[in-house]
Formats: structure tokens, C-alpha cells, sequence
């Protein structure tokens, strides 16, 4: 009778994991990203990054004092939603953009809905999108990599303005690929290196923080269907390659789709997650009316998984 029994939830077997730990894991894995980003940007990237992540701090600090809630700035996650949200914006940003996307991100797309682990979308992308149709202009003014005070279209941008004035891609001049893949071109601070976003989603995987489902299904959709559309219409679609390399995907694909919060559980569900999403961003990038469909398709599919 002296044996005593602790009664709890599951689990009941751990596996040390904390969500500081992983979160400052993401963080990790994006540092090549975001030194590949000032490297091409230059200082101006500092500030966006700066300005984000404070105002992602302060905002959530506010709300739970306001809401009389602990603070809860210290498992990382808005730091992490900071980061993201300023790999989303251009190097051009203004200060102001950047504290109402902070806003949007923590207060309207987070903690409304309970704090980490309630929020139906992304925070990160939740804010972007918003920017997008109230800030275009400034959302759309990309900086081209280490030239001063000179704005210039995405790939994507430029290849699809060029299609529709013209009606194929001939004598349109598409920067190479190796250029593509080490980061020198125009688009957000998250848009650059694929090489670097690389590194930072296989460090991801190989510490178990992600799985290969989203990631691989997400881009391998984009890869074939671009391919077969190409292959169809080679006058008027750039490359599989070019598709992968160029916007958001690399960045959407391995550190927004496979948000814990907003993305399926099982690998099963993973797998279609990621189907959905690439089928999604090339529809929207070939036929719709924005040049990039990243952000769009993650926040679609994170509305239909349960």
C-alpha cells in the first residue's frame, strides 16, 4: 500500500523535444538564408529583419498583458513568425510596413485565435498576403541584388508580363540558373539563395525538426507539372528548374508548409498537403493573375486540413 501511482495525459514516454528547442532550430536553420540575403541586399536587409522580429515581440508581449495571459515570448515562436515574415518582404521595405505586418502576423493571424498551437493559417504568410493586396507597390518593389535604388521584376514576374504583352518567352533575356541557385537576382529576403535555403531544410531533416513529405511532394508537384507544361507549350513556360529556383518555393516548401500547427500530422497527409500545395502554385503562377503562388497555396491547404 505504500506504492504510489503518478496519473497523467499522454504521453508518457518524451523525447526531450521543447518547442524553444525547435523553434531555435528553425531559427538555426535559416541563418545561411538570411547571411545569403544581407550579402546580396545589403544593411537594408538588417532592418527589416530588426524592425520584424521587435514588432513581433512587442506585439505579443502587449496582447498578453492585455488579455491578462502569461508571456509566452520565451518559446521562440514569435521570433521564428519575425524571421519569416521579413524573408517574405523585400529589402526595400519601409519601417511602418514592417510593425503593421507584425501586427497582422501575432495579434490577427496568432493570438486571436489562442496563441501558438491555435492558429488555423500561418502567421508569417497570413501577413504577407495581407501586405500584398493593401501595400502592392511597396510589397512589389524588388531591389536588385547590389545595385542601389534600382527596382526590377522577379523571375516570375518578368517572364509572365513578357508572355502576356508578347505571347511567348523569344527574345526574353532569363538570368542562368547557377545565378538562380546562389541567390543574385531580385525578390523578397527569403527569395535568394537556394543553395542556403538548402542547407538549412536538409538540417532540418536530418535533426527530425521536418519530415521529407511536405517538402519533397511540394516541389517534386511543381517540377512535373511545370515540366509537362513546358514540354506542351515550350513558347511561352520557363523551365521545371527555373519554376523551382525562382519565388518562394524553396522557402515555402521547407519552412512554412511544414508549420507544426497548420500542416497535417500523418505522412499520408503530409503527401497530399504537398501535392495541394504545388498544384495550387502552379495554377496560380501559369494561369492566375499574381506571378507567385507560394504563400497562396500554403494558406489554401492549411484551410483544409483538419
Amino acid at each position: 500500500m505504500d506504492r504510489k501511482f503518478n496519473l497523467a495525459l499522454a504521453p508518457h514516454v518524451h523525447s526531450g523535444a521543447s518547442t524553444p528547442n525547435i523553434m531555435l532550430m528553425v531559427v538555426l536553420a535559416l541563418v545561411p538564408a538570411m547571411i545569403a540575403s544581407v550579402y546580396v541586399f545589403g544593411p537594408r536587409a538588417l532592418v527589416v529583419y530588426g524592425v520584424t522580429v521587435a514588432s513581433c515581440l512587442v506585439f505579443e508581449t502587449l496582447f498578453n498583458k492585455a488579455t491578462g495571459r502569461a508571456n509566452s515570448i520565451n518559446d521562440f515562436s514569435a521570433t521564428i513568425t519575425g524571421v519569416l515574415l521579413a524573408m517574405n518582404l523585400p529589402a526595400s521595405s519601409p519601417v511602418w510596413m514592417c510593425i503593421i505586418g507584425g501586427f497582422v502576423a501575432i495579434v490577427i493571424a496568432k493570438m486571436v485565435f489562442g496563441g501558438l498551437g491555435g492558429n488555423p493559417f500561418n502567421p508569417a504568410l497570413t501577413a504577407r498576403i495581407f501586405l500584398l493586396i493593401s501595400c502592392t507597390a511597396p510589397m512589389t518593389a524588388y531591389t536588385l541584388p547590389r545595385v542601389d535604388d534600382f527596382s526590377g521584376a522577379t523571375v516570375l514576374g518578368a517572364a509572365k508580363e513578357y508572355v502576356k504583352a508578347n505571347g511567348s518567352l523569344a527574345g526574353l533575356e532569363l538570368p542562368e540558373l547557377s545565378d538562380l541557385f546562389l541567390g543574385m537576382n531580385a525578390g523578397a529576403l527569403g527569395e535568394t539563395s537556394v543553395l542556403a535555403l538548402l542547407i538549412g531544410g536538409v538540417f532540418l531533416i536530418a535533426r527530425k525538426i521536418i519530415t521529407w513529405h511536405i517538402p519533397v511532394s511540394f516541389i517534386g508537384t511543381v517540377f512535373l507539372l511545370t515540366l509537362a507544361l513546358q514540354a506542351a507549350y515550350p513558347e511561352a513556360n520557363i523551365s521545371p528548374l527555373m519554376h523551382i529556383m525562382s519565388g518562394g518555393l524553396m522557402l515555402g516548401a521547407f519552412f512554412m508548409a511544414t508549420d507544426y500547427v497548420t500542416a497535417p500530422v500523418y505522412a499520408n497527409g503530409k503527401l497530399i498537403f504537398g501535392v495541394g500545395c504545388g498544384v495550387i502554385t502552379v495554377a496560380i503562377r501559369v494561369f492566375g493573375g499574381y506571378p507567385e503562388g507560394v504563400a497562396f497555396a500554403i494558406l489554401i491547404m492549411n484551410a483544409v486540413t483538419p
